[in-house]
């Protein structure tokens, strides 16, 4: 990495970051992408009805599962080469997914897309964390990555809706290599090559079995407990095996000589509580997005496009409230912009709680939406800067890697426990001979209300949260490799 962090007056500093968001923005917009075709996919590939699930969950399984491994060998090896390496995955799985003539082999490759984004999006924010150190810089760029993450929701939708109806659904796939190799490019001219130095003696190779199968099994039995049911001897002993070989990963980094995620990291302030808030606001944030775009398409019949299109005011507030947050963070702190972020968009999901099955855009959808963005933004921004203040830069992409496994566990657990609440409502009515629409539109209420519970306890969690207004230089953390005795997260201002 460079020896003198870049700054964004110049040129090369502005390059460097819309590089970084493009790359960000490739990881992020895959969900919401796929998902519009998911109907296409299904026809074309025979998929069954419950096979089709593994179209995304395959993605998120492996994204999840990787991302702690991704992150700590980018630390070991070299932020550039794990990007890169991470960047040509995703194209080549792309492409075979592109061509795909079963579903076997989509699935497939689906799975090891969800490899290289374990690799490039941890790689892409240490890259990003370690080259803007001075505050204002480190602000703004992470506000900027911030708005990517929010835009990258909803323009996804548009840009599946377009491919899909237009060229096909194999173009949602085959987007990827031509943006991969547009991105390699940057990398190789913009980012500085990697110290040479070796970094892998005494590997801890039993941590990185413990971590990566205890979060694949995890984030597995989340997928599923919705569909085999969250009561199961299955479901149960799932998520029992993946605790336990969860807690056997804490019990051996306490002990190895080199631990892949040295649990001393916990010592910076605000980064455990930055990560839990992360898994709690999204659970809420990316479930509405599952239950507005079914609303939509289900209930008012929305075409993929005009469902797209339904989300630009979405992509514009976004990117409008993150720069924003990006300004106020030096002058007010991270505590209050995700408190008041996470109350934001609290009201604007409550607002779309009320969706009714005569709905209109205007109405009932707009501007709760629009509410919700104004926080979503400020949320991801605040959030992402907590996570990251004060971390030593050969630290920078466990950091990463941890606030990112945060989003992706919150994400699937709120989609399996939000989806099971919904689904349930709308059985219920449907057994006392309801309507189908009515059954369905109120299991989608309940859902978004949960959803904006969910936010709201994001507010909740902020309240404890360190309040960061700038960045400890890398080095400061004092005794930041002494062995950890436990999780120490300091609660009052920097």
């Amino acid at each position: 990495m460079p020896s003198q962090p870049s700054s964004l007056s110049t040129g090369r500093g502005k390059l460097i970051l819309a590089l970084l968001c493009a790359v960000a923005f490739l990881d992020f917009v895959d969900a919401p992408i796929v998902n519009i075709a998911l109907p296409s996919i299904r026809h074309a590939l025979h998929f069954s009805v419950a096979g089709l699930q593994w179209v995304p969950s395959a993605y998120l399984l492996t994204y999840g599962g990787f991302m702690l491994l991704g992150g700590r060998t980018a630390d070991l090896i070299g932020r550039r080469r794990v990007l890169v390496a991470g960047i040509v995955v995703i194209g080549v799985s792309s492409l075979i997914g592109g061509f795909a003539g079963s579903a076997g082999v989509l699935v497939g490759a689906r799975l090891a897309q969800g490899i290289g984004a374990a690799m490039t999006l941890p790689s892409a924010l240490s890259i990003l964390t370690t080259t803007f150190r001075e505050g204002k810089d480190r602000h703004t760029a992470l506000g900027v990555w911030g708005g990517v993450g929010g835009l990258a929701s909803a323009v996804g939708v548009l840009l599946g809706g377009l491919l899909t109806q237009g060229l096909g659904w194999r173009w949602v796939m085959f987007v990827n290599p031509v943006a991969c190799v547009l991105v390699l490019g940057g990398v190789v001219r913009l980012v500085a090559r990697d110290d040479a130095r070796k970094k892998l003696e005494h590997f801890d190779a039993l941590g990185a079995v413990f971590a990566t199968g205890g979060m694949l099994l995890l984030v597995y039995a989340l997928v599923k407990a919705p569909t085999a049911g969250w009561g199961k001897p299955r479901t149960i002993g799932e998520l029992a095996v993946a605790v336990g070989l969860l807690i056997a990963f804490v019990v051996n980094e306490r002990v190895h000589r080199n631990p892949l995620a040295p649990l001393s990291i916990f010592r910076i302030n605000g980064l455990a509580f930055a990560d839990v808030t992360q898994l709690i606001a999204f659970a809420g944030f990316l479930a509405m997005f599952f239950f507005l775009t079914l609303y939509m398409q289900e209930v008012l019949h929305y075409s993929p496009i005009q469902t797209g299109a339904a989300y630009l005011p979405v992509c514009f507030a976004t990117g409008a409230a993150a720069g924003v947050a990006s300004q106020l963070l030096s002058r007010m702190g991270t505590r209050a912009v995700i408190i008041g972020g996470s109350l934001i968009a609290a009201v604007g999901i409550y607002w779309l709680s009320r969706i009714a099955v005569g709905g209109s855009y205007l109405h009932d959808l707009l501007p709760g939406m629009v509410i919700m963005s104004l926080g979503f933004g400020p949320v991801f921004v605040a959030v992402t800067t907590a996570a990251n203040a004060g971390v030593p830069s050969d630290k920078a992409g466990l950091a990463a890697a941890l606030v990112n496994a945060s989003q992706q566990l919150g994400g699937a657990l709120g989609l399996a426990v939000f989806t099971a609440l919904a689904t349930s409502r709308t059985e219920h009515l449907l057994a006392a001979h309801t309507l189908p629409v009515d059954a369905l539109n109120s299991g989608l209420q309940r859902g978004l209300l949960a959803s904006a519970v969910c936010v709201l306890a994001a507010a909740v969690i902020g309240l404890r949260a360190t309040n960061t207004r700038g960045e400890s230089a890398p080095g400061q953390v004092e005794d930041f490799e002494r062995p950890a005795r436990g999780v120490v997260v300091g609660v009052a201002d920097r």
